[in-house]
């Protein structure tokens, strides 16, 4: 059977979802359990109930729709969250991709031997506690310490920016015990990157995700006149910082091509105009698709770190703030991917992701595959975030496809 999504109601589906959260510099802000998520949530129940899909959500606000009886499932899905002044692409069509490709095969009466699900996933832009709290939760992977006293990046406790609303930590905690028995996952993404544009390609196969150290970090020195310290005599948090940055990057570009370190974020204190910055702060982010890299640069930068620190007559600290491991896609997934390219008559590659997803986390229990659709420009997380609807049929269709090989 030839069966294909329906991309004029897809698109439909997509557009609507934008509306929800628009901000005044022209992106999306929708953040888990914020006023524009919550309406979104329902907007998207109400489709799922549209598509004649069993609805359920547990305890840590994740979305599901069924086709099938209790028993083994394959599931597919992603977020409707988003960052701060973010796109309408991003975790999206992940979702209603998956939505669509349920919706078809209810339609087209398709018998399969496994149940369906598609899945929206609470918080994988980590704007509550650490990343992919939705997913994470779901396979019983949260730090019950985070979930209960971590702070949000608004400020507040988790516990506080839950009230008011259906969901409690307990209940957070407790989501897992709703899980199904997992056969696979698929998770339909843009990618986020520029490599599918620039070869002019449609289809990205994922063949490995990056693990991720998060750490935050600083320098301290001695605050001190800007005008009267001598350059020689000065202990500069700041200069400390950027001798750092320069020196983790080009250790990274040489000894582990195809890892990235980023600092994101940096606070100087006092901050004041005419003051020798006394300490600086600081985000660490490195990643990579090998653990034993990440194992490796660990240790590397930090002694990068502590020899500049003792150069410039400085402390540094660090702190570890979250964790993901790399994850590697299971050859059958990209073979029976593959495959399905072949008969759709669709180019691919395969290529990595640097980004986390929730189909790394949903690894850590079964299968767990993803389908990249190029973005324009490879932005992505900004307001100017797009695609090519074509490329989207595409990879819906493909999504579609291997869904019903996966559950025959």
């Amino acid at each position: 059977m030839d069966i294909r999504v329906d991309l004029e109601r897809l698109r439909a589906d997509i557009e609507a979802l934008g509306r929800f959260g628009p901000d005044p510099k022209g992106g999306i802000s929708r953040p888990s359990f914020s006023r524009a998520d919550v309406e979104a949530r329902e907007w998207l129940k109400g489709r799922i109930r549209d598509a004649g899909l069993a609805i359920r959500q547990d305890g840590a606000g994740n979305i599901f729709g069924r086709l099938g009886s209790p028993g083994k499932t394959v599931m597919a899905g992603s977020h409707i969250d988003t960052v701060i002044n973010g796109g309408k692409y991003d975790g999206s069509v992940g979702v209603l991709a998956a939505l669509e490709g349920l919706r078809r095969i209810r339609e087209e009466r398709v018998v399969l031997t496994k149940s369906l699900e598609v899945a929206s996933f609470t918080d994988e832009e980590g704007n509550l506690v650490g990343d992919f709290l939705g997913s994470r939760a779901f396979m019983g992977l949260l730090s019950e310490d985070e979930v209960r006293h971590g702070r949000t990046q608004f400020g507040p406790l988790l516990a506080d920016v839950l009230k008011g609303t259906e969901f409690t930590i307990d209940g957070i905690l407790e989501a897992h015990k709703l899980k199904p028995e997992l056969e696979a996952y698929l998770e339909l993404h843009i990618e986020q990157g520029p490599i599918l544009e620039t070869e002019e390609v449609p289809i990205g196969l994922v063949e490995a995700i990056a693990g991720k150290r998060y750490l935050w970090c600083s320098f301290t020195g001695n605050a001190a006149h800007a005008g009267t310290t001598p350059l020689e005599l000065r202990q500069d948090a700041f200069l400390g910082l950027a001798d750092f940055a320069l020196k983790a990057t080009r250790h990274v570009a040489a000894a582990h091509y195809g890892s990235m370190v980023t600092i994101g974020k940096v606070a100087v204190h006092p901050g004041a105009f005419s003051v020798i910055p006394g300490r600086a702060e600081f985000s660490l982010d490195f990643r990579s698709t090998s653990g034993e890299t990440l194992h490796d640069l660990d240790k590397e930068l930090s002694d990068i770190a502590r020899d500049v620190a003792s150069t410039r007559g400085l402390s540094f600290a660090s702190k570890l703030v979250d964790v993901t491991e790399p994850v590697k896609v299971p050859e059958r997934l990209l073979k029976l991917m593959e495959q399905e390219c072949g008969t759709l008559g669709y180019p691919f590659l395969r290529l990595p992701s640097g980004a986390g997803h929730d189909a790394q986390i949903l690894a850590s229990g079964c299968d767990s595959g993803m389908i990249f659709i190029p973005c324009l420009d490879g932005t992505s997380h900004a307001p100017d975030e797009a695609i090519r609807w074509e490329d989207l049929e595409k990879g819906a269709n493909l999504l579609l496809k291997t869904l019903i090989r996966l559950a025959s």
